[in-house]
């Protein structure tokens, strides 16, 4: 018998299986909706939140509990039967999408341009939440989806599937360890890999880099382009500039910094994964002025490299900098650190962090780097409140 990841005690009566009509709510988090259903019991008015998939704000749905008991906080339901539509509901592109079936995907049920704009209202909200911030923000289209008639689909170069043996292959339902069997994933670039050892080659303008065949490179090709243009253009670095380049991966960003800095100027790496690191050490080797350290960034910078630098870039993991981190960083009082997030919860707490040192957001930008999930990159332009930019 399969079993969720996340299964737990049970706190009460399991409503998995109960079914309500409801009107949805606004998105939030996560690649849901937000809903509220009645408990029963003895308070008529009571009500639990429910996190609803495969819905869209406004919609009138019948939705089913999929996770919940009557101990919970908030339930997990899915919409299984629409009662009055959002026009911007769409026939999902793929077979494997919607209850029940397929988790790799939030949003194939919803037009391209309402998915985008329902991830910059999720950016908003969350920065709005935790920063205090009430900011517009557009999530912008990355050219890069194949073939280009099939907009948002046909994006993704590495794909990992379950073997169920005999040719055949499945992916995993949403929140759960069963399979179900697929024989396209129509979000997968037609030449998309399986992560295995190896080493690959990837080339951004006019440099390669050498990256782990099962190591982290961007999986929309137009990712690492639009990242790096977006950074340089931020930040404006100028010869003679050091600059601190955290979570350097295998050195995207340190190579086109240390272009832009020049031999006068200085760019540190700092790596926790070594394989990562020893390939951006093969990936900076020609640039004199490029240092690689490989250890927990707030570990390196506790110990090292106390002097003060220019500039930062910050590319963290999808639980983002954190306090600690932050700390660090404006310890060292760059006039400008560069976020580039693929969580906006995460992006806008260490944001909030930032503006307790003097540091507010100057600029940014958003990017529909996952097409028909929930997921959504963001680059960030912090600017200490003291100083004079060029």
């Amino acid at each position: 018998m399969t079993r969720s990841p996340r299964q737990r005690r049970p706190r009460g009566r399991s409503r998995v299986g109960e079914r309500f009509e409801v009107e949805v709510g606004p998105v939030a988090h996560g690649g849901h909706c937000v809903a509220r259903v009645p408990v029963g019991g003895e308070d008529p008015d009571a009500t639990r939140v429910v996190f609803v998939r495969h819905a869209i704000p406004g919609e009138r749905v019948v939705l089913e509990i999929t996770e919940g008991t009557d101990g919970d906080r908030f339930w997990r339901a899915d919409a299984v039967e629409v009662l009055a539509s959002s026009p911007d509901r769409v026939e999902p592109p793929c077979p494997f999408a919607g209850p029940g079936r397929c988790g790799g995907c939030d949003f194939q049920h919803v037009d391209l341009a309402a998915q985008r704009a329902l991830k910059a209202d999720v950016v908003r909200e969350q920065l709005r939440r935790l920063a205090g911030l009430d900011l517009p923000v557009v999530v912008e289209h990355v050219p890069g989806d194949r073939p280009e008639n099939d907009a948002g689909l046909r994006w993704r170069t590495r794909v990992q599937y379950v073997d169920l043996g005999e040719g055949r292959r499945g992916m995993r339902r949403h929140r759960s360890r069963s399979v179900i069997e697929v024989d396209d994933c129509r979000i997968a670039h037609p030449e998309a890999r399986e992560p295995r050892s190896g080493v690959l080659t990837e080339r951004v303008g006019p440099h390669e880099f050498e990256v782990a065949a099962d190591g982290f490179w961007q999986v929309h090709p137009g990712a690492p382009g639009v990242l790096v243009e977006t950074v340089l253009s931020m930040l404006e670095p100028a010869p003679g500039e050091s600059v601190l380049d955290l979570y350097a991966g295998v050195g995207l960003f340190a190579r086109f910094l240390g272009d832009a800095v020049g031999p006068t100027g200085r760019v540190i790496a700092v790596e926790g994964d070594r394989a990562a690191t020893d390939h951006a050490q093969a990936n900076l080797a020609d640039l004199p002025g490029v240092e690689v350290a490989c250890g927990a960034v707030a570990d390196v910078l506790a110990a090292a490299y106390p002097d003060p630098v220019d500039l930062v870039v910050l590319d963290p993991p999808r639980e983002g900098a954190r306090r600690p981190v932050v700390e660090q960083v404006v310890a060292r009082r760059p006039r400008a650190v560069a976020y580039v997030a693929c969580d906006p919860s995460a992006l806008a707490r260490d944001v909030a962090f930032f503006a307790e040192h003097g540091y507010r957001l100057e600029a940014l930008r958003a990017f529909d780097l996952f097409p028909m999930t929930h997921h959504v990159e963001c680059v960030a332009l912090l600017v200490r409140t003291d100083s004079d930019l060029r």
